[in-house]
């Protein structure tokens, strides 16, 4: 009883400031992203908002760096409604880059750094952009992908040489306040940012993030982890991403925090970084909690003063060793995604649950899990068409109802870029007539006090090293290689790893040689290091359900184990950077870790 009196209380606390807080967001439709960074800088004035190794950014600078850029856009004729895609490291800038452009009213498209050819072309094509910002040391990645873009745009290029292309100078510009005139009339349910996330369609789709929304996720989870004015947050997660990039932002802007900036995440200087900057909050995927419990023990690790940290992906095996190792009292596991409805948080740490909707809270959070049938890959509906709804502790995929009311901000649903992506994830006619939910993609559990229990992901994207993975792109990219005839890709899970490792399985031409060493030199030149498959499986054809569809179950079911299959399998030796034949005592030493991948 005392235990369940606690968690309730927790909800209830937790819920009432995210509530408060969002709400601060939705009662003015007319204070965008630009105006809350203007009553930021007024409020703290010269204290440090942004730090990193290079410089610092008070509110006040970063305030008139923001109205610095947003009259560059204004001279390059960018007007409200364009998108630029920016490309850059961590940094301060990149904060100050695409506030200023979003208060000129332009949506700035965050490009995940990692990426070249054809799918960087692709995230510039998909949002149509007319200008594409990229910082010097990733001009090589961008020259892979500009013969292939559509979008025949102007480029700018940030520090550095800039070669052929033209400057991104915001000095010549003026840091006042913009005048009346140059404002252009923007209201909370436009466009600010796009942030990609990865599909079925082979491609990154392109996420509409409103100021509405970009403003809630900031607001809501600094209002999670209760921050405050002396916190000071420790960002090394991609800025590009919805958790490095808003989350993490939030944390420090939104109460006159600040942040300390790091361009990568590092296992072995993690502590160290929070325990010099004197941070107290960060923000996690489950696979950096993985890689800081498996670095060795540093005196940095119990000298810190991290009070919390909010984020997704801490998989139960793992939740509480990662809070009594390093101290932390508040590990607050969130559900959500960057385009969805759905979010619930794990506000009273209950091992291995996502969140928790309480019965008093499902009106402002409506979700349900529906019933799905895996073998058949659909939704089974009664006489009446409707969907079922799952029973306690039944495996189903989380719903969330869509509502265009003001009173419900959170159960919008503002989609993609593409309009077809947008439609292809929501469901019509599920409970009752009319309605519409958005479908998450994920099959979870729920048990009867309602904590929700992560189960896995429907469909061909899964994720590994903190990125969502689409099989169709990497089958495609494998499959444009010379001697390749079909190619599956699917997930395996690996003992110790969290996700899933990439694997395919291969069919091959017979009369030659198959060139492995070529494969993997064009996999490496095409694909992210985290998309790249880590198995390959040669096999002489690939067996297909009567509707000519391939049968991944069995294959995702054997996995990499050579001792469960006759055809041979390769792993992917990124030390020697080959692939070796994959044998017992290799799978033994994968399995126990003794081989990295």
């Amino acid at each position: 009883m005392i235990t369940r009196l606690r968690s309730e209380l927790s909800y209830v606390a937790g819920l009432v400031r995210v509530v408060r807080a969002t709400k601060l967001v939705t009662s003015r439709p007319d204070r965008t992203l630009g105006d809350h960074l203007a009553e930021w800088a007024e409020k703290h004035g010269d204290k440090p908002a942004l730090v990193d190794d290079r410089e610092s950014l008070s509110y006040r600078t970063l305030d008139a760096r923001a109205n610095a850029y947003a009259r560059w856009a204004r001279s390059k004729g960018l007007v409200q409604g364009d998108a630029v895609a920016l490309l850059m490291p961590n940094r301060p800038e990149y904060v100050a880059i695409w506030f200023g452009l979003a208060r000129a009213g332009v949506g700035v498209a965050l490009v995940n750094t990692n990426l070249a050819g054809s799918s960087l072309a692709h995230s510039f094509d998909v949002v149509a952009a007319k200008a594409v910002i990229v910082d010097s040391s990733l001009m090589p990645a961008f020259e892979t992908a500009r013969a292939q873009s559509k979008q025949k745009t102007p480029v700018f290029v940030y520090g550095g040489d800039a070669g052929a292309n033209a400057r991104l100078d915001f000095e010549g510009f003026s840091d006042a306040p913009l005048a009346a005139a140059e404002r252009p009339t923007l209201t909370i349910t436009d466009t600010a940012l796009y942030i990609y996330t990865s599909g079925t369609t082979g491609m990154p789709k392109a996420a509409r993030i409103t100021h509405s929304r970009a403003l809630r996720i900031m607001y809501g989870f600094a209002a999670t982890v209760a921050a405050a004015a002396d916190d000071r947050t420790y960002m090394c997660l991609p800025m590009y991403h919805t958790n490095g990039g808003l989350i993490s932002l939030g944390l420090a802007l939104t109460v006159g925090g600040s942040a300390y900036i790091r361009e990568k995440f590092s296992a072995s200087g993690f502590w160290s970084d929070a325990a010099r900057e004197r941070c107290t909050l960060f923000v996690y995927i489950g696979e950096l909690c993985r890689y800081l419990l498996n670095s060795p023990e540093c005196a940095e690790e119990r000298a810190h003063k991290i009070r919390a940290c909010v984020g997704n992906g801490l998989r139960p095996d793992i939740y509480e060793a990662f809070r009594q190792r390093f101290g932390i009292r508040a590990v607050l596991e969130f559900y959500g995604s960057t385009e969805g409805n759905a979010v619930m948080v794990n506000f009273d740490f209950r091992p291995g649950a996502i969140g928790r909707i309480p019965n008093w809270a499902k009106s402002r959070f409506p979700m349900t899990l529906v019933a799905y049938d895996v073998d058949a890959d659909r939704h089974p509906r009664d006489a009446a068409g409707f969907c079922r709804e799952c029973g306690a502790d039944e495996v189903g995929e989380l719903f969330a109802e869509i509502r265009d009311d003001p009173k419900y901000p959170a159960a919008r649903f503002d989609g993609y870029a593409n309009p077809d992506a947008t439609n292809a994830k929501i469901m019509r006619g599920v409970l009752k007539p009319g309605d519409a939910w958005f479908r998450t993609g994920d099959l979870m559990r729920r048990d009867a006090q309602g904590y929700f229990y992560f189960v896995d992901r429907i469909g061909d994207t899964f994720r590994w090293k903190g990125e969502n993975v689409s099989t169709t792109q990497v089958a495609e990219t494998i499959s444009s290689f010379s001697g390749v005839k079909e190619a599956i890709v699917y997930g395996v899970a690996v003992p110790k790893y969290d996700g899933r490792a990439g694997m395919a399985a291969l069919v091959v031409d017979s009369g030659a040689e198959f060139d492995l060493d070529g494969l993997r030199a064009h996999l490496e030149a095409a694909l992210p290091g985290y998309a790249r498959p880590l198995f390959l499986r040669f096999q002489p054809e690939l067996d297909i359900t009567g509707t000519f569809k391939p049968k991944k179950t069995e294959l995702v079911a054997a996995g990499f184990d050579p001792s469960r299959v006759d055809d041979p399998i390769y792993y992917d030796d990124r030390s020697e950077r080959a692939y070796r034949k994959l044998d017992a005592a290799h799978f033994a030493a994968i399995v126990s870790g003794a081989i990295a991948l």
